[in-house]
């Protein structure tokens, strides 16, 4: 239990940290190449978990995450989004990137207060325990990110950090959650990533940029 508590704190503190990167990040590229890092210590703290309380469950469910988010999401992003959009040098964002960065430490501590007490209660300190705080902090990270991006693809990517975090705490909650259910949600998020990309590219090649406030500008075309 030592080594497990050890190596679930590593992908955590990874967790954290991409978490982080995703909201510092300049380029659509970067917002990318972080959500797979974070994804990638989700599944770690899955296999993690699973191997230490023996259950094949929490097994399943990171060989799932695994494809579905690190190796599916950006497959289907890189091959329909056109290639330019990964390339703009610098996002638009509504708030300055060191104001964001302290707004994110400043999500973290709140979620550290406000779970930290109901763990203790409900959970105690087992292996688990600090997924729900971390979690929860991803969770309030993925939907601050949502709302400081202009652009779509980062939008979409805060959503999926969004749905990181509530598994993160998932899988130390509800451990023996069922696989079908998980499945179910492994084939929704790669499909929701091939709509909006699908979206995206059609508003690039329509009204040639892919910030979401520029839909307000389309009107429609009465045909005679």
């Amino acid at each position: 239990m030592p080594l497990g508590y050890a190596v679930n704190g590593l992908f955590l503190g990874g967790f954290l940290f991409f978490s982080y990167r995703m909201i510092a990040a300049r380029q659509v590229r970067g917002v990318l190449t972080a959500f797979v890092a974070q994804s990638l210590c989700l599944a770690a703290s899955a296999f993690t978990l699973g191997a230490s309380t023996m259950l094949w469950e929490l097994l399943a469910l990171g060989a799932v995450t695994f494809i579905s988010k690190p190796i599916l999401i950006p497959i289907v992003l890189t091959r329909l989004v056109p290639g330019g959009i990964y390339e703009i040098r610098e996002l638009p964002r509504t708030v300055h990137p060191r104001l964001s960065l302290i707004a994110a430490v400043v999500l973290s501590v709140l979620a550290y207060l406000v779970t930290l007490p109901l763990v203790a209660v409900a959970l105690g300190p087992t292996l688990g325990a600090a997924n729900v705080v971390v979690g929860f902090a991803g969770l309030l990270l993925g939907g601050y990110q949502v709302t400081i991006r202009r652009e779509a693809i980062p939008q979409l990517l805060g959503i999926l950090a969004m749905e990181n975090g509530a598994f993160l705490a998932g899988i130390s909650i509800a451990p023996d959650f069922p696989l079908i259910a998980e499945l179910a949600i492994a084939f929704d998020i790669p499909l929701l990533a091939f709509i909006v990309g699908l979206l995206t590219r059609a508003m690039h090649e329509q009204i040639g940029t892919t910030e979401t406030s520029s839909l307000t500008s389309l009107r429609e075309e009465s045909i005679w």
